[in-house]
């Protein structure tokens, strides 16, 4: 009889994300808001703020883009999933595949396990939310949602787009991906059932509400009102902050200073708040403010990108407004 010399590697632990009651987490937190002078700003280029050991919430620096969106990164046993890469590409000013590459790095030294791969996806197709795609693209152990309607129906395996609901597995962390579009034609949101958020990504935030299709920006908003009718919702997080804490006044679009802005998470009354200014609007062109969100409404100033308004401009340098 002979015995291997090589050590048995230790089995793996598998962590429960399916419990009945919502994991714990905290949104008690400073968010980077930017500064008067962005030139001496010195906050970090990327906040990273852990909701619980699971689940992550990045904001991009005002400093480096006015944007600032918020990202996430949620793990599972299997793979974790980064939504949106944010609004700049450069990694010298948005480090950002080093940063998710030490937050893995982090996470497996405290839950080793192999093959442990990344997933990159969009919560929509606005350039304010991929442009740190190039990052990734060379990252072993990684695969890229697509960015166009073809690819997002595949990838997550959509039959009937945008009215169905499929769950996507990160390793017994079971998200459920909901079709919502309006704001922008390939928009989704995402239902983490382990923390019980919904990702509602640039259709609902505390902020202005650009609507691309008002049809399909009305039927969107009422399956969300009518899921978090049948789920339990902890908060409902988007990935902007524009509206400050007085009610019904927002920031000044491309401002990078926002000292007294609402927090990003949302609640089911204010999405329900949302479905009553739909019908209130009705439809009709026009800006409509409400205490924590703004409609734009057929305003078409916000669809022309920063390209065709500076036709010198590089294409792909600068995103879209929002």
């Amino acid at each position: 009889m002979t015995f291997s010399s090589q050590p048995l590697s230790p089995p793996v632990q598998r962590i429960d994300f399916e419990g009945t009651q919502p994991a714990s987490g905290s949104l008690d937190v400073s968010w980077i808001h930017g500064s008067v002078s962005p030139k001496h700003n010195d906050d970090p280029d990327i906040q990273v703020h852990a909701y619980n050991e699971h689940t992550y919430i990045l904001r991009q620096n005002m400093a480096v883009h006015y944007e600032a969106p918020f990202m996430f990164l949620l793990f599972g046993n299997e793979r974790a999933i980064l939504l949106d890469t944010g609004a700049t590409r450069s990694q010298d000013y948005f480090p950002l595949r080093q940063t998710v590459d030490a937050l893995i790095e982090r996470w497996l030294s405290r839950h080793p396990r192999a093959d442990y791969r990344l997933v990159v996806a969009h919560t929509h197709l606005h350039r304010d939310h991929f442009e740190g795609n190039s990052q990734f693209l060379d990252r072993p152990h990684t695969t890229m949602v697509g960015r166009s309607l073809e690819d997002t129906i595949a990838f997550y395996g959509f039959s009937q787009w945008p009215t169905e609901r499929v769950s996507f597995d990160l390793g017994g962390r079971q998200l459920q991906i909901m079709g919502s579009p309006g704001h922008e034609d390939v928009e989704v949101s995402i239902y983490d059932p382990y923390t019980q958020i919904l990702f509602t990504g640039d259709i609902f935030y505390p902020g202005r509400l650009y609507i691309r299709d008002w049809d399909a920006f009305a039927s969107s908003i009422a399956r969300l009102i009518e899921f978090t009718e049948a789920h339990p919702i902890t908060h409902i997080l988007g990935c902007h902050v524009e509206m400050s804490i007085y009610p019904r006044i927002d920031y000044l679009i491309r401002t990078s200073y926002q000292p007294h802005e609402r927090p990003p998470q949302m609640t089911v009354a204010q999405l329900r708040d949302l479905g009553s200014a739909i019908a209130a609007v009705n439809g009709r062109p026009g800006i409509y403010p409400f205490d924590a969100f703004i409609l734009y409404n057929g305003v078409p100033d916000r669809y022309f990108s920063y390209e065709a308004m500076n036709p010198e401009v590089e294409p792909g340098t600068v995103g879209y407004l929002d």
